[in-house]
């Protein structure tokens, strides 16, 4: 709150609209606050009856609402940007004192960030790497924001509208993928080769196993669910097949990249699939 109120004196008394940019993302720094704050306790908040299996998919939602307002911020500043490059008309020079007050601000709000982000990126929580992530983009805004605003008020007015399109082009393409990226996590990618073949591994570890079908890996949400469909002995005694898968699941519900894990006993392997995909999808042939 600090840094804002002080960005945002710097942003009235310089009238840079570089400035601006950095200064509207730390006002939406404190409602992007409020977002994973409001997240992380959604989280720790759990109903069995109403979410048996928990909510950690509140998590990629919180941020790809964060990265959302990122790069609307992004995209309206590129606008306005653009309407005063078009107007062609330079703005007032600082004064002394204004610049005094610009780089006093400026550079205690950008050591402020850099701590931040050195302290947030060393977190195993994934909401509080998404909020280093915003550090480190303050950083970023803040220098560019004031050598803009300096080389605009020296040399060329156009300088400063430009290093704000610069600003804002880096915030939409940086808070886009970000959205893409927990985006994808939400419609079950796949995991990528190094994680199946460790539970490839596990599995065939498992004492009885006889022959892997299929292992399955995708995303729902931060974690993996994992499918695994193995074949045991058709002669095995029902109590002692329940006890193999159990504590199969037992032992891939342990790896941390591991929310949920279904084990399915079979004595063959060549039957077809018992889950297609396609047969699920509109105007589809199974």
């Amino acid at each position: 709150m600090c840094i804002a109120t002080c960005r945002l004196y710097a942003t009235v008394q310089s009238g840079s609209l570089a400035i601006a940019a950095s200064t509207l993302d730390s006002l939406l720094d404190l409602m992007a606050g409020g977002i994973l704050w409001f997240t992380h306790l959604s989280m720790k908040k759990i109903n069995i009856y109403k979410y048996p299996i928990g909510k950690l998919r509140v998590q990629p939602v919180g941020i790809i609402i964060f990265a959302a307002v990122m790069a609307t911020l992004g995209f309206q500043v590129l606008v306005q940007s653009v309407e005063q490059l078009v107007e062609d008309k330079a703005t007032e020079r600082f004064s002394s004192l204004q610049l005094g007050w610009l780089y006093g601000i400026m550079l205690s709000a950008t050591v402020v960030k850099l701590a931040l982000w050195l302290y947030c990126r060393s977190s195993e929580n994934e909401i509080v790497r998404a909020y280093a992530k915003d550090h480190y983009f303050d950083v970023v805004t803040n220098i560019v924001g004031l050598i803009a605003a300096v080389l605009g008020d020296k040399f060329y007015w156009w300088i400063d509208p430009a290093g704000a399109i610069v600003l804002a082009i880096y915030t939409m393409t940086n808070w886009s993928g970000t959205v893409v990226e927990n985006a994808v996590t939400l419609v079950g990618q796949s995991a990528p080769p190094e994680v199946l073949q460790k539970l490839t591994y596990l599995v065939i570890r498992h004492p009885k196993v006889k022959r892997i079908d299929t292992v399955r890996a995708y995303t729902f949400g931060v974690l993996y669910f994992v499918e695994v469909d193995i074949e045991l002995p058709e002669e095995l005694p029902l109590k002692e097949a329940h006890f193999i898968g159990e504590s199969l699941q037992i032992n891939l519900e342990k790896l941390p990249e591991v929310e949920r894990a279904f084990v399915h006993l079979d004595y063959e392997c060549d039957h077809k699939p018992e889950h297609v995909v396609l047969s699920r999808l509109p105007n589809s042939q199974p």
